[in-house]
């Protein structure tokens, strides 16, 4: 079960907080995700190249995320920020993970799980009734995340990647939050 304190805008699990960026992450940040061409290789993001753009990348993140539920991931032994996690309500009480990710040193720990089941109950926090979440069909660790948390298959739709213009598969998994309340425990 998470931990949310709203007025510091962060969440907290086992082994993780969510929490918003602040100017000095840039260098863990990049170093553990933002430089790591195997995290991007299923977002829809670019690998930044030097510590310039990391502190320019930084900037833009800091100013996104005071508008929009949107967080670094810090793992909370050694208060690196990890990764990044993001919801967004697409109609009313209907809610959207808008990208998960971790640094390939933190994958297959929990960290993923516990990201997600926050980011449930987050939107159970805020009246949400359904939760959809995607993955390309070609991200094994991704699918499984999904159902270790309850999560169901819904469609797949075909997408074009925008960095290469390749198509792709993208998977939709749903779970219907209003039966599982505030503080469950899934999986």
């Amino acid at each position: 079960m998470g931990v949310f304190m709203r007025d510091e805008g962060r969440m907290e699990s086992e082994d993780i907080i969510l929490g918003k960026a602040k100017y000095e992450d840039w260098r863990s940040i990049y170093r553990n995700v933002w430089s790591r061409p195997e995290t991007a290789e299923y977002m829809v993001w670019k690998v930044t190249a030097d510590e310039d753009g990391a502190r320019e990348r930084i900037q833009r993140t800091i100013a996104w995320q005071e508008t929009h539920d949107a967080w670094l991931v810090y793992e909370r032994g050694s208060g690196q920020a990890i990764g990044f996690a993001g919801v967004e309500e697409s109609e009313p009480r209907i809610f959207h993970e808008t990208g998960i990710a971790l640094g390939p040193e933190y994958v297959g720990r929990g960290y993923g799980k516990q990201i997600l089941r926050l980011l449930m109950e987050y939107c159970i926090s805020l009246d949400g009734q359904e939760f959809y979440y995607s993955t390309r069909a070609g991200n094994l660790a991704s699918r499984a995340l999904a159902l270790s948390c309850g999560l169901t298959y819904q469609h797949s739709e075909r997408r074009t990647d925008q960095r290469s213009g390749k198509t792709y598969e993208l998977e939709i998994y749903k779970k219907n939050l209003e039966s599982i309340g505030v503080g469950y425990e899934a999986g």
